[in-house]
């Protein structure tokens, strides 16, 4: 078989199949169902500064081939991760991404530090949050932004430092580029792309936010499509998300340039999805007569 193991801005990851954050929690549920040791990583549940009770109800709708949800960041702070959710994963046997959004650079920098004295592997700085400084705009559009906060979390933070971009923008590339010269080692893509679903009948959106993440099947040609653009405009690895259901939808990743991928929306129809998934990869690797996953990532051969 393949040697699937792979290094993610120099983390060790057993495989390239990691779950991306608000999809899997904190691993507990999923642990009922499966070994998550057989993960290459878990991205857990976004972390802020304080506990967060998340958006209003309907907060999820289904769409076709996908899902369109408005959570809001539900989450119970992260002292309360650190002191209750962390020391049961760290005997999990997988590498541990934990997932910040903060309002300021600030916010970031702090959860930086606790995270990094706590030991975590890597820490996936979300940018796709609203400013309260700039008017609520979102870090993830505007490259002056992004940059300001990844240089703030790298300064803080003991560990590697990954940004996860936002596919709501005119130029992916550009943010891209801001974020790994204010020192990034690695980069997440893509986030939700957001979404709107009305109901006829009442004549008001099905959420109660009005507008949220679309995920899901439907979503992975574009997620394709920007993992191998900022491949190609960056030099640091990158973790790469957006629809991903089966072995062929990760290689897919894997050759438009990615290291390393996350399985998001398909485990809340299947919990065995990222298994599966790995399962199908390495299966893809052995007809091919891939010797070690790593010789996909960046493969592709464009006309």
């Amino acid at each position: 078989m393949a040697d699937m193991r792979v290094k993610l801005a120099g983390v060790d990851l057993k495989n390239p199949i990691t779950v991306a954050s608000g999809t899997f929690g904190f691993g507990r549920e999923y642990g009922e169902f499966f070994d998550i040791s057989r993960l290459g990583g878990i991205s857990v549940k976004g972390l802020t500064p304080l506990p967060r009770n998340g958006n209003p109800s309907p907060r999820i709708a289904e769409t076709p081939l996908g899902m369109l949800n408005s959570v809001g960041l539900q989450n119970p702070g992260v002292d309360a991760f650190i002191a209750r959710e962390l020391p049961w994963l760290k005997t999990q046997g997988l590498t541990i991404i934990a997932n910040i959004s903060g309002n300021t650079p600030e916010e970031y920098g702090e959860m930086c530090a606790k995270l990094s004295a706590a030991g975590v592997d890597m820490i996936e700085v979300n940018i796709s949050c609203p400013n309260v400084k700039a008017g609520g705009l979102a870090y993830g559009t505007k490259p002056e932004m992004a940059a300001e906060v990844t240089e703030i979390a790298k300064r803080h933070a003991t560990v590697p430092i990954m940004v996860k971009l936002s596919p709501n923008v005119t130029d992916i590339t550009e943010i891209a580029r801001a974020v790994e010269g204010a020192g990034a080692d690695a980069i997440s893509l893509i986030n939700t792309i957001r979404g709107m679903v009305i109901d006829v009948n009442t004549r008001r959106p099905v959420l109660k936010m009005n507008t949220g993440g679309l995920s899901g099947p439907a979503i992975l040609p574009v997620a394709v499509r920007m993992v191998w653009e900022v491949a190609n405009a960056v030099k640091v690895p990158i973790l790469g998300m957006g629809g991903i259901s089966t072995g062929a939808d990760a290689a897919q990743m894997l050759l438009a340039g990615a290291t390393a991928v996350a399985v998001g929306a398909a485990t809340f129809s299947d919990p065995y999805a990222p298994l599966r998934i790995l399962e199908e990869l390495e299966a893809l690797c052995d007809k091919q007569g891939v010797k070690s996953v790593t010789e996909l990532t960046g493969a592709v051969q464009p006309w």
